[in-house]
C-alpha cells in the first residue's frame, strides 16, 4: 500500500461504492433501465425535485493531467433529483443523477435506482438485478472493444527490422 500524497483524493467507501453504482447507470443503455423497471415490482412512489432537464456543462481539461486548467468544450448532460416513497423502500430517499446526453427518461430512471440504492432496506436487490447484470455486459462490451483493437496492432520493430 502506497501513502497518499496531499493530491490524492481520499473517497471514503460509501462514497466510493455509489461512484461506482451511478458510472454504471450512467453508462448503461436507456433500453436497459427501462427493462429493468418495467420487472421491478413493487415500484415505489416517484415524484420529480428537479428535472429531469437537458443542458451544457463546461468540459475543462489540464495539461500534462497536472497543468493549468483550460476549457475544453461543452457537453450536453441531463440530470434529474426524484424523491421515492412506499413499498418497497423503507423511508423517504432522494435520488440524482447526471449523465451524458439529452435522454431525459435514461437521467430519470438513473435518479431512481439511485434512489433505491441509498435505501439499506432493498440495495443489495437493486445491486443483484439492475447493477451487477449492468455492470457484467458492459465489461464484456468493453472486452470485445479492447480485443478489437488488439487485432489491428501493428508490431512497428518488426517492421522496422525487415527493412534492414
Amino acid at each position: 500500500m502506497t501513502a497518499s500524497t496531499p493530491t490524492d483524493p481520499v473517497v471514503p467507501p460509501d462514497v466510493a461504492a455509489r461512484q461506482q453504482w451511478m458510472r454504471t447507470l450512467a453508462e448503461a443503455g436507456s433500453a436497459e433501465l427501462i427493462g429493468a423497471w418495467e420487472r421491478w415490482e413493487p415500484k415505489p412512489e416517484v415524484r420529480h425535485i428537479r428535472g429531469p432537464e437537458a443542458g451544457l456543462v463546461m468540459v475543462r481539461g489540464r495539461a500534462d493531467a497536472g497543468g493549468v486548467r483550460f476549457n475544453l468544450g461543452e457537453a450536453t448532460v441531463t440530470r434529474a433529483t426524484v424523491r421515492l416513497h412506499g413499498a418497497p423502500v423503507g423511508s423517504d430517499v432522494i435520488g440524482s443523477s447526471y449523465v451524458l446526453g439529452t435522454d431525459l427518461d435514461h437521467a430519470e430512471l438513473a435518479a431512481i435506482f439511485d434512489g433505491m440504492l441509498a435505501d439499506p432496506v432493498v440495495r443489495e436487490r437493486v445491486l443483484d438485478e439492475v447493477v451487477t447484470p449492468l455492470e457484467r455486459r458492459q465489461r464484456q462490451h468493453d472486452e470485445s472493444r479492447q480485443a478489437e483493437a488488439r487485432s489491428t496492432l501493428v508490431d512497428f520493430f518488426t517492421v522496422a527490422r525487415e527493412h534492414e
